[in-house]
């Protein structure tokens, strides 16, 4: 009996024991849930301000949502072709600069026109709305120097707008080639920007059709090169437009470019050419490949001969 009944005095302190640690528990939980809703803060039902900040991020459509793709590219389409409408055209350029002219500030540096901030800030109440982010205080005092009137130098503020037209210019036109619409380009999309351009430069008129390919190849493969360094397949549209590589390639426009120009420009067609003519003297093999034992043949004439 006495061994009974310390058995049944165990169980019951074990039950109470068991009920107590469950409460203990209950309170642990209910008070770690009341400390991390304090730390999350407010949820989006609580909270005011999730009404009144827009949604800024949109996930990108996955490939089998093509109604969303052709959604995106449409919109960007629209938003491209609505700020190049807010560039000004030749005509507005031409205005601008018979503003500037005629509202110059005396006296004359030279040859050279100079204008006041006062007069600056008069042409710029004339020159129009598409005008005004170049009219700033700021752009002013970027391009004063060491006039002693305080004025700046009409041609020189004049080349800093089209300096400005022009970015932006091609970087929309960049960014129609941006398939991602991600603010950089893929090797594809560069070469269709390149393919597209070839025509629009006179300096490349002499070369076959068959020959574009390569071209292509030549030009893309530089801009990789320098801008692509860790070989991620892309490029930014931004460090594209900060190297000179671009000026390089559209310097081709100029109808009256010199020969010793060309010669040191890398997209001309003499060097193009002249690198074309290397790979196929080292192409003994004549597969369109180079292998090591051709490719080493470059460095031995490097090394050795030169």
């Amino acid at each position: 009996m006495a061994l009974a009944s310390v058995l049944k005095r165990y169980v019951q302190r074990k039950g109470n024991r068991n009920e107590d640690w469950k409460e203990v528990k209950d309170d642990e939980k209910e008070e770690f849930s009341k400390l991390y809703k304090l730390w999350k803060g407010p949820t989006k039902d609580t909270c005011t301000t999730y009404k009144a900040i827009p949604r800024f991020y949109y996930k990108l459509p996955s490939e089998d949502e093509l109604l969303l793709q052709k959604l995106r590219e449409e919109s960007r389409a629209v938003f491209l072709q609505r700020r190049s409408r807010e560039l000004l055209d030749n005509d507005e350029l031409q205005g601008l600069w018979f503003l500037l002219d005629k509202h110059h500030t005396s006296p004359l540096v030279g040859d050279e026109q100079m204008i006041n901030f006062e007069d600056f800030m008069k042409v710029s109440d004339l020159a129009g709305q598409k005008c005004k982010p170049f009219f700033k205080p700021s752009v002013f005092a970027k391009l004063l120097q060491s006039d002693p009137y305080g004025r700046i130098s009409i041609m020189q503020f004049f080349n800093y707008v089209m300096r400005k037209v022009w970015l932006h210019q091609t970087r929309i036109g960049l960014s129609l080639y941006d398939v991602a619409g991600q603010g950089h380009l893929k090797e594809s999309d560069l070469e269709n920007y390149i393919l597209e351009l070839i025509p629009t430069l006179p300096q490349l008129d002499g070369l076959e059709k068959s020959f574009y390919s390569f071209y292509v190849c030549t030009a893309v493969r530089k801009f990789f090169f320098f801008l692509d360094p860790l070989r991620t397949g892309k490029v930014k549209i931004q460090d594209i437009l900060a190297c000179s590589f671009l000026d390089d390639l559209l310097e081709l426009r100029d109808e009256e470019l010199s020969k010793e120009v060309q010669e040191s420009n890398w997209f001309s067609a003499p060097s193009a050419l002249r690198v074309y003519g290397q790979y196929l003297n080292l192409d003994k093999d004549h597969n369109g490949m180079l292998s090591k034992e051709e490719l080493a043949r470059l460095y031995y004439s490097i090394t050795v001969l030169h």
